[in-house]
């Protein structure tokens, strides 16, 4: 069957017996139910089937359970190795118009209970021993709506049940839970998934949120992702992750040995230090990525189809069809009585080429994923099939028509690196070759003809892909335009614009908003990374998916975890991690709907610590001369007319004012000249705290001397209409990567700013 999207719907009339997730309650009618087919791949039961429901939607709000849908979709689909082997899942919704709108106990015990289908809830079902963001759902509903997909079975399918909520909260198990409308919503679902798909454990080191669990007591965990064996431990005795130690890690730092997980705050050690099942944004680590391959590949045949096993002519063309990831090809090999066949990587062996002596010969086709995802070769996903070649019988000739049987999507265009497939009739005379043409010249593609590689071609811009068998021909748009984002910052203290992409200096919380676009349909993904560290996606803020992520030096707490912390992320209150302070590179990217990933942009960002908090504010206009002599007088939008003085141990934050005297310091605190202007000379000397001219227009020479700061002079992108010397400062002056303009000669500790 050939892949495809279908818009049609079927209609299903459903009946369940609504209760708890094991106690069956009185049967009662069930609102009408529609099986919609979002991705079919081929048969059900030949590909591991993702059946998606929705709880607490009415009729109304169907339409937002499918853009939910769509967006949780495409995040995954930007995860790998859902991304990869796209190919081997089929996706159904369950559409179901609820009676009531949300689910019970949101947000709280003390929230009403409501009239939906699947019974889903928070606090676990409403049960106050649980925990606020488990989210449940009645199994047996499930179950029984999940039954509708035709062909689908426990043993094919995974259940995903989406909530009408915009709290946080899921669970991953036998079905996975996820709300719909939250800002991490489509990050839960991938992460669920990793529970009931792949079996992974939470490598938080807390159950309770905001309670740091306690040590870990007991003996080597089953799980393939957490240990008590050192990482030299690993490599002698070849246990756990010793394949991936030191390897940089997809979500970030090296594959190591880090403290904390499976609900333990300490005594026990997870591979990274924050992958997927530990914070929710980054991508699975290695490890958990391996564990993932192995259960989709699990799920299905690698044999999708063959000449039947049994005894074969010796004239006779012997076939099979695989399985197609879309990043790459599988790998076939044939032997013949043991012997290796020269077919570069073909999908079928003619034997009548071969010459056969008379009798009878074994041949043997293996079927191997050669992904680098998978290292373990015990889990590497295989499959072999054996024929007896018996050389009394003659091959039968067929009168079937040449066909395309299966192919990749043609009513979607594909990513610049997929690669396409075909599959055609086959007979046992004949597998019909593929011709393959890229805007309508013939393309080479030996070997194995049944997929198609685009990644060597490096295709940029809009392309067509063609494929014809017989009287038949497919056609694919290839879409080679990348997708662009763009990044709006709050408003900085200094923006300089370099050749590599801006830089900004802060000296307080930044935020940064993200939006990514395309010119094909369908959710894009936005996603940043931070110092070279793991690819996070971006989602807003926690509490709110249109605002933009803000950036602080130690992060911000909401619900007891903690986001936007820049530099090392801190993910729990407890976390030991320096502040972020200083200059840190930040890239950004996106991911559209056909899978292309666009060339990430980038601009490096210095926070500054704050400026001290003020204890009298002028705004307006002052006639006069001003003298600061205790606490932090703030300029805000001020004029000055008339010189400043700050006295020893007084403080002056000057920003966006202006200043028609000279400004003088003498041992004062601090003293901050921020996108200011100043109409003369300043002159600082043994300032004790801070001192920072960032952005301002000095006309007259300035003279910083003796500060006995920690922290460097910081003076970056001013513009100095007179000299500018520096001495005796006990750390050198620095610019921030953010040079001055200087009219006047250069001096001292200040000669290359």
């Amino acid at each position: 069957m050939r892949i495809t999207r279908l818009t049609a719907v079927v209609a299903v009339l459903a009946a369940a017996l609504i209760g708890t997730g094991t106690t069956a309650q009185a049967e009662e009618a069930v609102p009408d139910a529609k099986v919609v087919p979002i991705q079919v791949t081929g048969p059900t039961a030949s590909r591991f089937n993702l059946v998606v429901m929705g709880d607490g939607y009415t009729a109304a709000e169907l339409p937002k359970f499918r853009e939910q849908v769509d967006k949780h979709l495409n995040v995954l689909w930007s995860i790998e190795p859902f991304k990869s082997y796209r190919n081997y899942i089929n996706v159904y919704a369950v559409e179901i118009a609820s009676p009531q709108s949300g689910v019970d106990c949101d947000p709280n015990l003390t929230s009403p209970k409501v009239d939906t289908p699947l019974q889903m809830g928070f606090w676990g079902g409403c049960n106050p021993s649980s925990v606020q963001r488990l989210l449940t759902v009645s199994s047996t509903a499930a179950i029984q709506y999940a039954d509708l997909v035709p062909g689908t079975t426990s043993g094919n399918r995974q259940i995903l049940a989406i909530g009408n909520s915009d709290t946080y909260g899921g669970a991953g198990g036998t079905y996975a839970t996820a709300s719909g409308g939250n800002a991490l919503s489509a990050l839960i679902t991938p992460h669920e998934l990793g529970h009931s798909l792949g079996g992974l454990q939470d490598e938080y080191d807390y159950y309770a949120r905001g309670d740091r669990g306690a040590p870990y007591e007991g003996t080597e965990p089953s799980s393939i992702h957490h240990t008590l064996l050192t990482e030299q431990q690993m490599r002698d005795q070849q246990q756990k992750w010793f394949r991936w130690l030191g390897e940089p890690s997809e979500s970030g730092g090296p594959i190591g040995r880090y403290e904390g997980g499976m609900y333990a705050g300490s005594g026990v050690w997870r591979p990274s230090r924050h992958s997927m099942m530990k914070t929710l944004g980054y991508s699975f680590d290695q490890i958990s990525r391996e564990r993932m391959t192995q259960r989709i590949s699990s799920r299905v045949n690698l044999f999708q189809a063959s000449t039947p096993t049994g005894q074969v002519a010796a004239d006779q063309v012997v076939w099979l069809q695989t399985l197609h990831p879309s990043s790459h090809e599988l790998d076939v090999s044939w032997t013949l009585d043991g012997r290796t066949l020269p077919t570069a990587n073909r999908r079928a062996v003619d034997l009548a080429t071969l010459g056969l002596a008379p009798g009878v010969h074994t041949l043997t086709a293996k079927v191997v994923d050669p992904t680098d995802f998978i290292r373990d070769p015990a889990v590497r996903p295989t499959a072999s099939r054996t024929w007896t070649v018996n050389t009394t019988l003659s091959a039968k000739p067929t009168t079937t028509p040449v066909a395309f049987t299966g192919s990749t999507a043609t009513d979607h265009p594909v990513s610049a690196d997929e690669v396409v497939y075909a599959e055609t009739t086959q007979s046992e005379t004949d597998q019909p070759a593929i011709g393959w043409k890229l805007d309508g010249q013939a393309a080479d593609n030996p070997g194995n003809d049944r997929d198609f590689d685009l990644a060597p071609l490096q295709l940029t811009g809009r392309h067509t892909l063609s494929a014809t068998v017989g009287s038949q021909t497919l056609t694919w748009q290839v879409d080679g335009v990348e997708p662009t984002v763009t990044s709006t910052m709050s408003k900085p203290l200094l923006t300089v614009q370099k050749p590599a992409g801006p830089e900004y200096i802060y000296n307080d919380a930044f935020t940064m908003k993200l939006a990514a676009t395309d010119d094909s349909t369908g959710y894009v993904v936005p996603e940043f990374r931070v110092d070279g560290d793991g690819w996070f996606n971006y989602f807003g803020w926690p509490t709110d998916a249109s605002a933009p992520y803000k950036f602080t030096a130690e992060g911000t707490a909401i619900d007891q975890l903690v986001y936007g912390k820049l530099g090392v992320p801190r993910v729990v209150p407890w976390d030991d991690v320096p502040p972020g302070y200083g200059r840190h590179q930040v890239e950004y990217r996106a991911i559209d709907a056909s899978g292309n990933i666009g060339t990430p942009r980038r601009f490096a960002v210095t926070l500054l610590r704050p400026a001290p908090t003020c204890t009298t504010t002028i705004t307006g206009t002052r006639n006069g001369p001003l003298v600061l002599r205790s606490g932090v007088t703030c300029l805000s939008g001020a004029t000055v007319n008339g010189p400043i003085q700050v006295s020893a141990g007084a403080s002056l934050v000057a920003t966006d004012s202006r200043i028609s005297g000279p400004v003088n310091a003498a041992k004062a605190a601090d003293i901050q000249l921020l996108r200011t202007t100043v109409s003369g000379p300043v002159s600082f000397a043994g300032i004790t705290r801070s001192a920072v001219l960032i952005g301002s227009t000095i006309s007259g020479p300035v003279s910083i001397g003796t500060a006995t700061t920690t922290e460097p002079v910081a003076l970056a992108g001013n513009t100095i209409n007179g000299p500018l010397s520096c001495s005796g400062n006990a750390v050198t002056p620095t610019n921030l990567e953010a040079p001055n303009q200087v009219a006047g000669p250069r001096s001292g500790q200040c000669a290359q700013l």
